[in-house]
């Protein structure tokens, strides 16, 4: 009889299976630029949705942006976080592209 025990086996077990690209989500034609505070400790952040872009899109279009207005950022759930509140370039700069953008919130 063997006092060992098996601790650790790469021999079977569960392998999660792939997930799909997340679908994007379907917009009425129109880009909303948030002013958000909310959880931040005070900082503002520009918040951007309704582009109809995939993630990777949407990933380089925040790179640019972030380029164009000097400041950090980030893409959440198909909709792109810049830091501090420069809505106003961003509306310029997003109208140069063809969109339609609205000033939404505070």
């Amino acid at each position: 009889m063997s006092n060992s025990r098996l601790v650790y086996s790469t021999d079977s077990g569960r392998i999660a299976p792939t997930k799909a690209p997340a679908p994007v989500p379907t917009s009425d034609g129109i880009v909303r630029i948030h002013k958000e505070t909310k959880g931040r400790k005070g900082k503002g952040m520009s918040i951007i949705k309704g582009l109809p872009l995939d993630e990777k899109a949407l990933k380089h279009l925040c790179s640019e942006l972030k380029k164009k207005c000097g400041c950090g950022g980030s893409v959440k759930d198909f909709t792109i976080e810049i830091q501090g509140d420069v809505r106003e370039k961003l509306k310029g700069e997003l109208e140069k592209l063809g969109y339609t953008v609205k000033l939404a919130g505070g």
